[in-house]
């Protein structure tokens, strides 16, 4: 749930979640807004608003910096002028990468209660940092 008009959407469908299924824990994921690749003009507000309502309803929101994947997306992965299709790629794969240990089973996996428990440290401090390793084109992957 970006910072974009879809944001207060998203708040209230958290917060009606919330009230509806309160003992269930909730993991979020937040795309913070960018200048270069912004739609509208009011996403740095809908993102302060839509991270008021993580702070009550969510249980572990993960923070993903539009920036920063616009820069990963030109540096790392040399592609001149990223589309939203190369960035929300690059989302989807960090968001897998991250809950992968939730959807399979495996000595090293570990269900939504661990997976809080190891990352979140005390309640109203639930933003751990997503990162994804290594990330390289596919040019200089096989030079």
């Amino acid at each position: 749930f970006g910072g974009g008009t879809g944001s207060g959407f998203a708040s209230l469908l958290l917060e009606q979640l919330s009230v509806d299924y309160g003992k269930k824990s909730k993991l979020g994921f937040s795309i913070y807004p960018a200048p270069q690749v912004a739609t509208a003009i009011v996403e740095p507000y809908n993102a302060v608003l839509y991270t008021h309502t993580t702070l009550e309803h969510c249980d572990c929101a993960f923070l993903v910096d539009n920036q920063a994947i616009y820069d990963i997306a030109k540096e790392n992965l040399s592609i001149e002028r990223p589309t939203y299709t190369n960035l929300n790629r690059l989302i989807a794969q960090i968001i897998s990468s991250i809950t992968a240990s939730l959807r399979f089973d495996g000595a090293l996996n570990v269900d939504l209660n661990e997976f809080q428990t190891n990352l979140v440290p005390y309640p109203r401090i639930h933003f751990p940092l997503a990162t994804y390793a290594p990330l390289v084109s596919a040019e200089r992957a096989y030079h």
